[in-house]
């Protein structure tokens, strides 16, 4: 399994608009981060987690020119923005997008891309097939197993995955100890980790921190983080062994 960070941003991304602060005028490109994606290869599939604003651009920068699903971990605009866009591959492979996405997210996505739903005779528009996650039953995308896992994000109900040895959970500021056993085992473990001040629905890094030591994997990192957390490489040597921030273009191989 090869898994590449897409985006390890927050929803305005890092540079923000108009910010002068040292993070956003930073050269290093570990610095620059896009809307927080993830792209997961194995030799079964090849799926996105989130389609956000950035889609377009991400998988243009990251050169995917397969790409068999798009599983979706909420229904906020800076994870499903960039939906349309899915409209080359339909050229392409001739084919639908497979969509994964709770019923929530369903109905973010019939009200965001009305057009899609209510027009498919009209040509041009995004194709897609749409399944039904069940938070607390696993589902299969080609053979490949992903197991969700059900985290709040403030009020909001937000899925992570568990795929093999790896675990993705982003915007999240709770995790009940069922669901978080379902990480345990994992080799990978990346969660959300927005600043160092707290916030109402994120986890904070030293939050993210306790978090990953319980769940125990090699390898942990951080992702959906904020200007406001500082330089990565001033950041990144104050975490513990085995934790790091991840970074746009990061991939981990499983």
């Amino acid at each position: 399994m090869k898994i590449t960070f897409l985006g390890t941003g927050t929803s305005q991304g890092v540079p923000i608009i108009g910010c002068d602060c040292k993070v956003c005028t930073s050269t290093d490109k570990r610095d620059n981060r896009l809307r927080v994606s993830v792209w997961i290869e194995t030799p079964e599939a090849s799926i996105v987690i989130d389609s956000g604003p950035d889609f377009r651009y991400q998988m243009l920068r990251a050169n995917v020119r397969k790409l068999d699903a798009i599983v979706f971990t909420h229904g906020h605009k800076d994870h499903v923005a960039g939906l349309d866009d899915v409209r080359a591959y339909n050229f392409h492979d001739e084919r639908p997008m497979e969509i994964y996405a709770n019923e929530h997210t369903q109905e973010v996505l019939k009200r965001e891309f009305e057009y899609v739903f209510n027009n498919k005779s009209y040509p041009g528009i995004p194709q897609l097939n749409l399944h039904t996650i069940d938070g607390d039953t696993p589902f299969s995308i080609n053979g490949l197993t992903i197991t969700p896992i059900r985290v709040l994000h403030y009020k909001l109900e937000v899925l992570g995955f568990r795929i093999g040895d790896f675990t993705y959970i982003t915007d999240a500021n709770y995790i009940a100890p069922a669901e978080l056993e379902k990480a345990k085992g994992s080799k990978a473990f990346v969660l959300t980790a927005l600043r160092h001040e707290q916030h109402i629905s994120h986890y904070t890094l030293q939050e993210a921190i306790a978090i990953a030591k319980e769940v125990g994997a090699k390898n942990n990192y951080f992702t959906h983080i904020s200007h406001q957390m500082g330089l990565h490489a001033e950041v990144e040597k104050t975490l513990p062994e085995g934790m790091h921030l991840a970074y746009d273009g990061l991939s981990l191989y499983l």
